[in-house]
């Protein structure tokens, strides 16, 4: 049986993992070991992270198309169903988006909801 060698290997994977550990402080970017509990940590973060980023957009979208429905007499709830009911589809990012910069526009969907609803 002939003999394996594995030495570019693990050099080509320890090389990998420091990659990813540059910019860590100390030996968590020098040494493997280390390196690597560094690096499978940060990514497990960065993988629970990314949820949370979109988990709090919706909460502000949701914050920002209450506050502007109020203005127009109605809850956050009133106004999605009012929308839904008038068949129209839009999402929470564009409808937070108009309430924001094009309140005129927010006030005709706002009114249609309104209307449905009642």
């Amino acid at each position: 049986m002939s003999r394996v060698k594995r030495g570019n290997v693990s050099r080509q994977r320890h090389k990998k993992i420091l990659k990813l550990a540059k910019g860590f402080r100390g030996t968590r970017s020098k040494l493997f070991k280390v390196a690597n509990q560094a690096v499978m940590k940060s990514l497990k973060y960065a993988y629970r992270d990314r949820r949370n980023k979109r988990r709090q957009l919706k909460r502000l979208w949701i914050i920002r198309i209450n506050a502007a429905a109020r203005q127009h007499g109605l809850s956050y709830s009133r106004l999605v169903h009012g929308l839904k009911l008038a068949g129209i589809e839009l999402n929470r990012k564009f409808l937070a988006d108009l309430a924001a910069r094009q309140p005129e526009a927010f006030a005709q969907l706002a009114q249609k909801a309104k209307a449905a609803a009642s």
